[in-house]
This record gives C-alpha cells, structure tokens and sequence, in this order.
C-alpha cells in the first residue's frame, strides 16, 4: 500500500511542477495538452479496434490516466502504454 501511495505522491509532484512550468505559456500549452489528449484517446481506440480484429488481447482502456499519459507525452507516452500492457501480457 506503501508504494502506491508513494507513486501517488511522486506523480502529483511531477503534474505539480509541470503545471507551475504551464502557467507562463498557458494558452498554448493547454490547447496543445487538449490537443495531443484527443488525438491520442482517438489513436487508442482505433487501434484498440486493430488489436481487437487481429486476435491480440493486449488493448489498453481508455480512461483518466491514459488520456493524461497522452497528453503530457504524445505519441510516446502512447507507445510506452502498450509496451507495458504487452510486457504485463508476457
């Protein structure tokens, strides 16, 4: 219980420190956050849909962190989520 608590805590520290850096180019940051947050959520689901039609059960859920994880990485962050649901898969 310890550790999640203390993931918690080192993930909003990270949100924390990245939000005080959003704040001097707030309007561009923020439409560039939602942007990347959309089409990242879309990116998942079609290809959730690929994985799906090929047999593969490694599919990651669409919800608050995954579309937080899209946001703040991109692409990256996209590819970084399924690296750990396949590695989980393994």
């Amino acid at each position: 219980m310890d550790k999640y608590i203390g993931g918690i805590m080192i993930a909003g520290v990270c949100i924390f420190v990245l939000m005080i850096g959003a704040f001097r180019r707030k309007t561009e940051w923020i439409i560039n956050f939602i942007f990347r947050s959309v089409i990242g959520t879309v990116a998942v689901f079609f290809f959730n849909g690929f994985l799906v039609s090929q047999g593969l059960s490694i599919a990651i859920g669409i919800n608050l962190i995954t579309v937080l994880t899209s946001g703040i990485l991109g692409f990256p962050g996209l590819l970084m989520l399924y690296g750990i649901n396949l590695y989980k898969f393994l």
